[in-house]
């Protein structure tokens, strides 16, 4: 079969391959490094000069970058920015009335696609290069794009030399035979999205992690300042023989390897090789990750499948929250009615680390946060603060970790798991949330004074 041919008959320019999308239709960006870059550039364009072309609905998630086309400025009249998960690029667009968060587990997402959405009108990706084989690699997202890539009228790709090529056993590419155009990007430099600075906050979390995770062990890590204090931490640790299965794949994965500490030796499956289905941060990633044989790309719906999750021994689950309350309710997605993120894998993984054999979830958060008159907000509060979504419920809730502490909140009745919350709070601020705490019926008078 030559490919090649194949390749060329499709293969067009931006300007000519938006010229399929038309009013009224859903147009998916697909997602994170994966948002197309000149075909947005392109659509923006056409949309400036055709002003009859409205009513489009684009999904996407994890941004960035801005989409061009939201910096039209009519955009709010003319489309929607549907966000499986957003950033802060996608929490501006909600704030300017462009972007609607999407509520779902990101675990769901492949189902959701093929059972649900059934059909999208055009769906833009930007992919590595084709292989011999005729394929396109998803590279940094595997995600749900083989499923979008089902159920879409018109495939577009958007060729970037750029793009690391992540293995994998299935659905982390897709053929030029389903493949309606080709586009050769100008093979720009994959967006980064580096870890941030890590606080002394962060790395007094991290120091009270680190010690309850055994050697062997299975990790899964988020994004932000407290994951990668404890993967730094990790990296100078002795522990040894630690496995990788994450929803997403970031910078402090590289460093534990490099440290020695990652083997995957002992995984039940996937033996030896870091699971993820996204990953995003900075060039030291995207060069590790490419064509790396240890490196394993997969669909959402497998790797943060519950079941999967709690078939790997002592997994060590680890994840940012915004609120907890004193009933143990986490809430991560929003600070009130305020949005910030999403639901993601979180309540995956928080399920599948308890299932698994030894396995521990760990939620963390600073005790506080400033506000702009230099007071302290305590993130821990007696209830979720009014319109806060609650993304892994009290019964779910494992171990909260703040500066202040790491307490077990698993099966404790409502009086006990009031006197842990509040023993890792802020000191200045334990007073208060006792007296709270009386009034809602959950503090008893045995209850020691934290």
């Amino acid at each position: 079969m030559d490919y090649q041919a194949k390749y060329q008959e499709k293969l067009t320019t931006a300007k000519e391959a938006v010229k399929v999308v038309k009013s009224g239709d859903w147009v998916d960006y697909s997602f994170c490094a994966n948002h197309p870059v000149d075909l947005d550039k392109a659509l923006a364009e056409r949309m400036k000069e055709d002003s009859s072309l409205k009513d489009l609905k684009f999904r996407g998630g994890i941004a960035l970058w801005q989409p061009e086309v939201t910096k039209l400025e009519d955009a709010p009249g003319r489309l929607i920015w549907n966000s499986i998960h957003t950033t802060g690029i996608e929490r501006k667009l909600i704030n300017s009335g462009i972007c609607y968060y999407v509520p779902i587990r990101y675990s769901e997402v492949p189902r959701y696609y093929r059972e649900n959405i059934k059909h999208v009108d055009v769906a833009f990706i930007q992919v590595a290069p084709m292989d011999k084989h005729g394929f396109f690699n998803f590279g940094l997202s595997s995600s749900h794009l083989a499923a979008l890539c089902e159920i879409s009228d018109t495939v577009v790709v958007e060729v970037n030399e750029n793009m690391p090529v992540c293995l994998g056993g299935f659905e982390v590419g897709v053929h030029i035979d389903d493949v309606d155009m080709v586009v050769e990007s100008s093979n720009r430099p994959m967006a980064e999205m580096p870890s941030g600075k890590t606080s002394e906050i962060d790395e007094a979390v991290a120091k009270l992690i680190v010690p309850e995770i055994p050697n062997g062990a299975c990790l899964q890590l988020g994004i932000g300042g407290m994951p990668n204090a404890v993967g730094s931490l990790i990296a100078k640790s002795d522990l040894k023989d630690l496995g990788v299965h994450t929803e997403m794949y970031v910078d402090s994965f590289v460093d534990i390897t490099m440290a020695g500490k990652i083997t995957g030796k002992r995984k039940s499956i996937d033996k030896g090789r870091q699971v993820f289905t996204f990953g995003a941060g900075t060039q030291k990633l995207y060069d590790f990750v490419d064509a790396n044989p240890s490196i394993m790309a997969a669909p959402v719906d497998y790797v943060n499948d519950i079941d999967v999750i709690a078939s790997l021994d002592n997994f060590i689950s680890i994840n940012n929250t915004v609120e907890v309350d004193l009933f143990g309710q986490v809430a991560s997605e929003t600070g009130g009615t305020r949005h910030i993120s999403g639901a993601g894998g979180q309540l995956d993984f928080v399920l599948g680390a308890y299932k698994s054999k030894g396995g521990k979830s760990f939620i963390c958060c600073s005790s506080t946060v400033p506000t702009k008159d230099g007071s302290l907000k305590s993130r821990i509060k007696p209830c979720i603060t009014e319109g806060g979504i609650i993304t892994a419920t009290r019964a779910n809730t494992q171990y909260l970790v703040t500066e202040y502490g790491l307490v077990n909140l698993k099966g404790a009745s409502t009086w006990e798991r009031a006197e842990k919350i509040i023993s890792v709070c802020h000191p200045d601020l334990r007073d208060e949330l006792i007296e709270e705490a009386d009034k809602m019926h959950i503090w008893n008078r045995t209850n020691k004074r934290v």
